[in-house]
């Protein structure tokens, strides 16, 4: 007799408790509660503590020096479930175990089923023999991570690492949990991803949807695989059914289970652009394994028709090869951002703040964003938004600042984790590259392990980039390119002629000048940045108002930049930067304006210097520029331009107009000054440039008007070959628009500090929603501060006369708005005469 086919029955454990072990030696912690805690998983020990009021918030004050014995116990999550007729009777019953952070030891009923040492690669496991009819436990053991790397580093030897405890490179944890230059030690442990249990006679256990796009974009093909798991049946069938974009239903196919694999043609396909390249339409493939009338298991996923290219070709004139991403046959300059993490206690991260923190990204006209290989493999939301954003993904794997391992055990380890993420992610539209690692060449090159004459058995993982994981790519995603590291490419990974470079001689090195952007220039520039503090309103997150100094030891903590000795020197360097600009500040709040100004500065210098060697067609000199970095993962002074908080800093705003569409561009030379057009257009543009030079004190020196014919995505040089400017005016060039600028480049005096910047006369008044800001005199850095309002735009250079209107997302009184700008004291908004009547 045939037994009835059950629906697949899949579950999460509930009713979980979390309590410290005894150590190897018996002893208990002290600190931590003597009874089983409830707990939340997916999770971490941290949260949990954290939650019932253990632990102090990690990110306030010192209190991150206060919560290491936590990362330095060991941890027992414990849960108990019942399993009754469906479950029993079921065919398979699998354990399935998404993600343990990271020294794990899972067992049922008292027997270990599973000892598990890397934190990004899932577990299935089938437990029917070790549970029975009724009550059952589950226990997952999380040893330290520090001791067990250590044990690995004695073993093996120690290896160079730049950032954490040098034992971190024998560990597959997220890297950044061992500290980094931006953010602090919390060495985590727990069941960060979902732990359900899985009853089921046949399932999906892989399925592959490639949809690949024709040369000429007329056709595409969808390509599905499917590996069946359990028990398939000969009659079991697999249909997969592709929904357009607009919801019709476009084409359908069925496969039997045991051989599933086919094809399917969508002809005149919807094609999916990078943002400002074109549209996004992301098309449905529901992929479904049947028996008869039932549903076994089903898969959807939205994928993207485009067609994506590395291409690397001769640039006219120069040595060398370009590094240029070409998106259905078009060129894309890549502007955009390195991604951290946005918490280390990673399971706080919502899906509205993944959404919210890319959004922001893509309203800065970013194409590009670039996930550090010291982090995690980001949850599929993340990918999904930026497929829906136009956002080209960089992905690195998970290697950062260190000579890693290759011995046989590390080695499985990272090809299980490596098929584990490439299979996850290879269906996604947005996904760009998969990239070897972050700086392993560099630091290899530091000590003598890569270059000419050195011990390449000194370097051993490079057979993981070189070999190991290019493989991985060519078998579950050759759709997408690969690149060995980044940096990496030419003779030595700091070559500016081939492959990616990182831009560091500013701020790190030697500490150039950030006017000196484009002596520094890579064929893709994909780090580089300064560092700033966070907004006010976030330094009071974390101080109290004694500790509110520049140089206090609450404010100097929370900045983690290091010299290669990780002697702290974040603060000395960002004070160099300060006094080649501005006088020494008077007040906390005037250091903290300064230093945010001074990052703005640096990032319109970059991105004026890499996006104006664009060049055209043949002359791709700089294909791409990745600020470090868009977001931070607990409040600091760091290079992000976006805080932990969410908000903006000038230096967001300032990439955002360079990385415009239709950008105008320029930069002093001697007494001149070399101006361009630069547009990421498809078509030409006539636009009209123009010119204006005031004094100082607020005199009109020259105005007048240059047209231009912009040529589409490529950059056109203006002619202003026969005008010299006086040291101390005031260059700004303004790309008019029909009724209003389209974008401005404002030149001011160098450096600011020599010269006699007058008050430039700022008033401010807000009703409702509406600031408007009118400037007497040339205003630099008009900064407008809310409160928790944001403005529609900020740090803003001002004219003479000049009347600009932003608008806030929420109402906000004139008493909590206040505007600051360069030579000016803080400017207190007021409510116009009229609502004051009213």
């Amino acid at each position: 007799m045939t037994q009835p086919t059950r629906a697949p029955h899949r579950f999460p454990l509930a009713g979980w408790t979390v309590q410290a072990r005894p150590d190897a030696t018996g002893a208990r912690p002290t600190r931590a509660p003597v009874d089983p805690l409830p707990a939340t998983v997916p999770g971490t020990v941290h949260m949990d503590l954290l939650r019932h009021g253990v632990i102090p918030d990690p990110y306030d004050g010192l209190n991150e020096l206060e919560v290491q014995w936590v990362g330095e116990t060991a941890w027992e999550y414990a849960a108990t479930f019942e399993l009754g007729d469906a479950e029993l009777d079921a065919p398979h019953l699998d354990l399935c175990l998404d993600g343990l952070d990271t020294v794990c030891t899972a067992s049922v009923n008292g027997t270990v089923v599973l000892r598990s040492e890397n934190m990004f690669v899932p577990h299935r496991i089938d437990v029917r023999p070790y549970v029975q009819r009724g009550r059952n436990s589950l226990s997952l053991h999380f040893d330290p991570v520090m001791p067990y790397g250590r044990a690995l580093e004695a073993e093996h030897g120690k290896r160079a690492v730049w950032n954490g405890d040098a034992s971190r490179v024998y560990v597959r944890k997220a890297q950044y949990h061992y500290g980094w230059d931006w953010g602090p030690t919390l060495l985590t442990a727990g069941p960060w991803q979902d732990v359900t249990l899985h009853a089921y006679a046949a399932r999906l256990d892989d399925v592959r949807t490639a949809l690949t796009v024709a040369d000429d974009l007329q056709r595409a093909t969808l390509t599905v695989e499917a590996t069946v798991g359990g028990t398939p049946a000969p009659g079991d069938t697999v249909d997969v059914h592709v929904v357009a974009p607009d919801g019709r239903p476009v084409a359908q196919l069925s496969m039997p289970a045991l051989a599933a694999a086919g094809t399917l043609d969508l002809p005149a396909p919807a094609l999916w652009w990078p943002r400002g390249y074109g549209e996004q339409p992301l098309y449905t493939v529901t992929v479904t394994l049947r028996r008869e009338d039932a549903v076994l298991d089903r898969v959807q996923r939205r994928v993207g028709a485009r067609r994506l290219e590395l291409v690397q070709e001769g640039v006219a004139g120069e040595p060398g090869t370009s590094f240029t991403f070409v998106v259905n046959g078009v060129p894309v300059f890549a502007g955009g951002a390195n991604w951290i993490p946005e918490d280390l206690l990673l399971n706080r991260v919502t899906p509205d703040r993944y959404r919210a923190r890319l959004q922001q990204a893509a309203d800065a006209h970013m194409v590009m964003i670039r996930v550090w290989g010291g982090g995690i493999y980001e949850p599929d939301v993340f990918y999904d938004v930026c497929d829906e954003l136009g956002l080209l993904v960089w992905q690195d794997f998970l290697f950062a600042c260190g000579l890693y391992p290759a011995h046989p055990a590390f080695l499985d380890s990272v090809r299980a984790e490596a098929i584990a993420a490439v299979t996850r992610l290879r269906h996604h539209a947005c996904l760009a590259l998969w990239c070897g690692n972050n700086e392993d060449y560099q630091i290899a090159e530091s000590v003598g392990a890569a270059g000419p004459g050195a011990d390449p058995s000194a370097f051993a993982a490079r057979s993981i980039y070189e070999r190991m994981l290019p493989e991985v790519v060519r078998q579950f995603n050759p759709e997408v390119p690969y690149w060995p590291g980044s940096p990496s490419g030419g003779a030595s990974s700091s070559d500016p002629t081939i492959g990616d470079r990182h831009t560091w001689e500013v701020w790190h090195g030697v500490m150039a000048p950030h006017q000196d952007y484009g002596r520094y220039e890579g064929r893709f520039v994909s780090e580089f940045g300064l560092q700033s503090p966070p907004s006010l309103h976030t330094i009071a997150s974390f101080t109290r108002p004694q500790d509110r100094r520049a140089h206090g030891r609450v404010f100097e903590h929370h900045n983690k930049a290091a010299d290669p000795r990780g002697r702290p020197d974040g603060s000395r360097r960002l004070a160099a930067y300060l006094s080649d600009t501005f006088q020494p500040a008077r007040t906390f709040e005037e250091y903290v304006y300064h230093a945010r100004l001074v990052q703005a500065d640096a990032m319109a210098s970059a991105y004026r210097a890499f996006r104006g060697r664009w060049g055209h067609d043949g002359a791709r000199a700089v294909s791409g520029a990745l600020v470090w970095q868009l977001n931070d993962c607990w409040p600091a002074t760091s290079w992000a331009i976006v805080d932990v908080d969410g908000v903006p800093k000038p230096a967001y705003h300032a990439i955002r107009r360079e990385l415009a569409p239709l950008a105008v561009q320029a930069r002093r030379e001697g007494d001149g000054v070399h101006g361009w057009v630069v547009s990421s257009a498809l078509h030409d543009h006539d636009v009209t440039v123009q010119l204006d030079v005031h004094a100082l004190g607020g005199d009109l020196l020259l105005s007048e008007r240059h047209e231009c014919h912009a040529a589409a995505n490529a950059v056109t040089p203006l002619d202003l070959r026969d005008h010299r400017f006086p040291a101390d005016a005031v260059v700004v060039l303004r790309l008019l628009g029909t009724g209003q600028d389209l974008g401005r480049a404002a030149l001011w005096p160098e450096p600011l500090k020599q010269f006699d910047v007058p008050d430039p006369g700022l008033s401010v008044t807000v009703e409702h929603r509406s600031v408007s800001l009118h400037a007497a005199r040339p205003a630099r850095g008009v900064w407008v501060d809310a409160g928790s309002a944001v403005p529609s735009d900020n740090h803003l250079d001002l004219l003479p006369g000049e009347r600009v209107r932003v608008v806030l997302d929420r109402d906000v009184a004139a008493s909590n708005v206040s505007v600051w700008a360069v030579g000016s004291e803080v400017v207190r908004a007021t409510a116009p005469v009229a609502a004051l009547r009213r």
